[in-house]
């Protein structure tokens, strides 16, 4: 997608960067991605505060599959065709994205298996 398309569709956000990612892009709010362009496609970042949004308003969700394994539902929704041409409708959109990416990064990282296992371990003996 034409970065230039995405700065304007995206103004509201401060400090906006635009990143390859995947093959396509990723829209970020400073360090926290808040939309992201695949296969030519725009998806919005969502949790479950704002998953009802995007649910009620008939938005798809991006599915990632690979083959040979089982499809992988992923936090994003698919822009709304409407507010392409409607900068209003895209900065109501943008803050509902910008929105969930806050509150992603402010919830605590789950420990990943390896230092759960070493903490275990550690505990055991």
């Amino acid at each position: 997608m034409d970065e230039a398309y995405l700065q304007d569709l995206f103004d509201t956000l401060s400090d906006l960067k635009i990143r390859r990612l995947f093959g396509g892009q990723g829209i970020y709010c400073g360090d926290r991605i808040v939309a992201l362009v695949v296969g030519g496609v725009l998806h919005l970042k969502s949790d479950a505060e704002s998953e009802p949004l995007y649910e009620t308003a008939g938005l798809a969700r991006w599915t990632y599959t690979r083959p040979g394994r089982v499809p992988t539902r992923m936090p994003y929704y698919r822009f709304p065709e409407s507010a392409l041409d409607d900068p209003e409708e895209a900065a109501q959109w943008t803050e509902i994205a910008d929105a969930a990416s806050r509150r992603a990064a402010a919830a605590p990282k789950p420990r990943s298996r390896r230092v759960r296992r070493a903490l275990t371990d550690k505990a055991s003996a």
